[in-house]
């Protein structure tokens, strides 16, 4: 992907040239901040915040660096994080925990037994029945 085209490019380019903020070894030149940059773009892209990305490249960095630019591309490709898992879902709606409740309970028209639906009528076992022999049932 073109670095124009890349949504986290200006922010990776941002992050890694206030490095120099952090620590004075990590000056780098904008051919090394053009050239870590993408790196630092897949970690936004895989959910790592600044600070996240900040911590690991300036974190307990070596005494003596004579290729600070070496150092955080190492860090950059080493140590990057697996993406995160997908969001478990949001917790329902009022709407839609409405939506999803049990039908009310109905008195069966043949027997009166107690059922769920969603409106009044016979029960599973009245409506499986004839309507001659549900009759006849109910009166004996």
């Amino acid at each position: 992907m073109p670095a124009s085209a890349d949504p986290h490019h200006a922010k990776a380019v941002t992050l890694l040239a206030g490095l120099r903020r952090s620590d004075d070894r990590l000056t780098l030149s904008q051919r090394q901040v053009n050239r870590l940059a993408p790196a630092v773009a897949a970690w936004f892209a895989g959910g790592a915040t600044d600070a996240v990305v900040h911590h690991v490249l300036t974190a307990d960095l070596p005494v003596d660096m004579r290729h600070p630019a070496g150092v955080l591309a190492y860090r950059l490709s080493e140590l990057l994080p697996a993406p995160l898992p997908a969001r478990p879902p949001a917790p329902p709606t009022a709407a839609e925990a409405a939506r999803r409740r049990p039908d009310p309970l109905q008195d069966c028209d043949g027997c009166e037994r107690a059922f769920r639906a969603p409106h009044p009528g016979r029960c599973r076992d009245c409506r499986s029945k004839p309507a001659v022999t549900a009759g006849l049932w109910r009166a004996a």
